[in-house]
């Protein structure tokens, strides 16, 4: 299950992940609230969608305007951006050419950013350990950091049995070149957000940008979460974030029936009774 970028953040602030103030919401009435409450001068006005490069991506309504993320100055401009955006599909790379429509939105103070990181939390499957990755490349999508430039990813699994040990923030501080106090805080950081990862099941937590500011602060100024389907029994309050509005309505009506349905692009579909199965088959054995 995936939920939106201020309900990942709200969940990582209440293990003392440090992320900007901010708030939700619907219509331009309320974003104008919570930008007078957060006070300005600079706000930040965001398009909640489950898709990444949502700065990058445009209107379908107005292809050649400002992206799914603005940075504002006034009050007038934070409403003026929210009515840009509420009700309006926005296209990344990620939604493909339908795009998704915009009902949300997060207004959030703006920051003081020095520099911009990679800092990741996930389950690799080769080695069935959880896996911290981290990069100087912030802001960039991971894959293609991957693709061009993977010496500039660091790796490290993290042992079942004596779970993320202060040394190994450490060590993501010292390859990100973090000096000072912001090792400490690096180390701070990232130990909240694997008891995260840990305590609410979690199969990914993932936060790029990860800021440095000019007063040397590491701020979350993104973030991204996914859960385990099997484990949200145990997390009713995180199951309450789901938005069905941005799943797939096949997909849905399947999980009522407690049916696994994955929806795929082409014309072939396969029905089997097992996982293995499932990936075992292709298209030209089912053909």
């Amino acid at each position: 299950m995936n939920i939106h970028e201020y309900q990942a953040k709200q969940l990582l602030a209440g293990f003392g992940v440090a992320v900007p103030r901010g708030g939700v919401a619907y219509t331009p009435p309320e974003a104008e609230s919570v930008a007078k409450d957060l006070g300005g001068p600079i706000w930040v006005v965001k398009s909640q969608i489950h898709a990444g490069g949502r700065g990058a991506g445009r209107f379908a309504n107005n292809p050649d305007g400002a992206g799914g993320v603005r940075v504002v100055k006034s009050i007038d401009e934070v409403k003026e951006s929210v009515s840009d955006m509420l009700g309006h599909v926005l296209v990344t790379k990620q939604t493909g050419t339908a795009g998704k429509e915009v009902k949300r939105v997060y207004i959030e103070e703006g920051c003081d950013i020095a520099r911009e990181l990679y800092l990741g939390i996930l389950i690799d499957r080769p080695t069935s350990r959880i896996t911290v990755m981290a990069s100087t490349e912030g802001g960039m999508e991971i894959e293609e950091v991957a693709h061009n430039t993977p010496e500039k990813i660091i790796t490290i699994p993290i042992d079942p049995v004596t779970g993320l040990q202060p040394h190994h923030g450490r060590r993501i501080a010292f390859a990100l070149g973090l000096e000072g106090k912001q090792i400490g805080a690096a180390v701070k950081f990232l130990a909240a957000m694997y008891k995260a990862f840990i305590e609410l099941d979690a199969s990914m937590v993932e936060v790029n940008p990860l800021v440095i500011t000019g007063a040397g602060e590491v701020i979350a100024l993104d973030a991204k979460m996914n859960f385990d389907d099997n484990a949200l029994f145990r997390h009713a309050d995180v199951e309450e974030m789901r938005d069905e509005d941005e799943e797939d309505p096949a997909e849905l009506e399947a999980a009522k029936h407690e049916l696994n349905y994955v929806k795929l692009d082409g014309q072939i579909g396969c029905m089997v009774n097992g996982a293995g199965l499932a990936m075992a088959t292709d298209r030209k054995s089912v053909v």
